[in-house]
């Protein structure tokens, strides 16, 4: 069994917002420190071959101005790619457009891995759930990476994670990583009231059991 408090606790949160032409937009920013080198990182986040070893399978093309589609999940257009260092990208889901830009930097004794996730201020998913709507889910796919890296490159296989995520420690972990992500709410400025309410929409989608009404 892992060791979700560490899990959690590994990764660090944010909750900001950001000025573009367009209008406001919130950020959130997840960030963790792995224990493997940076060009070994920048491979695993990048290379189509690697990808579904950790996240889902990737079509597409990975590269400048190429489309990517995650297997049952996002899509989108690379729309900025400075290797080993970042890359940028749209996010489309759901009818919605947001943004994702990854930034990996070397640190003592490994690799920095730092991501924001940009949405419209009236994005209809954080109305309802906060930064909860992506950062639970980027909590999960950072501890996918993390197994990955952390068994020398190995797969991790996608009806364990599944089946993990439905087991106590798995909805303990997406609990856990709500409560952070409600924390991280309050500190970037929202109301105790409100961020307590889209957090408690967020834990209660992602513990549902297979058949729980609502």
């Amino acid at each position: 069994m892992t060791d979700v408090t560490h899990d959690i606790n590994d990764v660090r949160r944010q909750v900001g917002r950001r000025a573009f032409e367009a209008g406001e937009a919130r950020v959130v920013t997840v960030s963790r420190s792995y224990d493997a080198p940076l060009d070994d990182v920048w491979d695993a986040c990048t290379n189509p071959e690697r990808i579904p070893r950790w996240l889902l399978p990737v079509s597409g093309e990975l590269r400048l101005g190429g489309r990517y589609q995650l297997e049952g999940n996002a899509g989108g257009v690379v729309e900025r790619c400075d290797p080993p260092r970042s890359f940028a990208a749209t996010w489309e889901y759901g009818g919605e457009v947001s943004w994702i830009e990854l930034r990996l930097a070397a640190a003592e004794g490994g690799t920095r891995f730092e991501l924001d996730h940009i949405a419209h201020v009236d994005d209809t998913k954080w109305a309802e759930f906060g930064p909860g709507a992506v950062g639970v889910g980027w909590d999960l796919m950072i501890r996918g990476l993390s197994l990955h890296l952390g068994s020398d490159g190995a797969a991790v296989d996608p009806k364990e994670f599944m089946a993990w995520m439905g087991s106590e420690e798995g909805r303990r972990f997406m609990t856990d990583s709500s409560e952070a992500w409600y924390a991280a709410n309050v500190a970037g400025g929202e109301d105790e009231e409100t961020a307590r309410a889209s957090a408690d929409r967020t834990t209660a989608a992602y513990t549902a059991a297979p058949g729980d009404a609502g």
